[in-house]
């Protein structure tokens, strides 16, 4: 018999594309379920093709719900800042643009606090400032169905396999406590 799984909670977070985030997310133990989707920005339910054109605000974000009894919103915010390079501004590797920044929004008090420590504290070990922003999540729009478990759905296309792959790898020979 399965354990009992405790309330589940959420966090939303963007730094690059949200495919990336998507397949790296999935490899914690403790995430129920991880939603790519938008969130940020000023228009109502946007499309992938408005928010691709920059203009409306929105991030590439993932909404990941956790059992906070596995995993804690701690350990969901140190995993952030192995999944990307929080320093750059608007991208990550090929992909620029303000959809691409590095966000953590954030839907109370404990999380703001648990995300500024965490960025302080990251901080601490880096020589370039990090570019993060840390925000109040207004609106989280869940994105077309095309885009949920891309890299599980699509292993072989061409950015999945030049981009994901080695980032997945890495992220689970990190995991393993073994060199990448």
């Amino acid at each position: 018999m399965a354990a009992a799984l405790s309330d589940p909670a959420s966090l939303t977070l963007g730094g690059g594309c949200f495919w990336c985030f998507d397949a790296a997310y999935q490899l914690l133990p403790g995430v129920i379920r991880v939603t790519c989707g938008y969130a940020g920005g000023t228009v109502d339910a946007p499309s992938y093709e408005q928010v691709y054109t920059d203009t409306t605000g929105h991030a590439e974000v993932v909404k990941i719900d956790y059992d906070p009894a596995r995993i804690s919103l701690e350990r969901l915010l140190e995993f952030f800042w192995q999944v990307h390079n929080p320093t750059l501004v608007n991208g990550e590797g090929e992909d620029s643009g303000t959809r691409y920044r590095s966000v953590i929004f954030y839907t109370d008090a404990a999380q703001k606090f648990a995300a500024e420590i965490s960025r302080a504290t990251e901080q601490a070990g880096l020589t370039a400032p990090i570019a993060t922003e840390i925000l109040p999540l207004q609106k989280f729009w869940p994105a077309e169905d095309y885009h949920q478990n891309y890299f599980a759905q699509h292993p072989e296309r061409a950015y999945c396999a030049a981009v994901i792959k080695p980032k997945v790898k890495k992220l689970q020979a990190a995991l393993a406590g073994s060199p990448a």
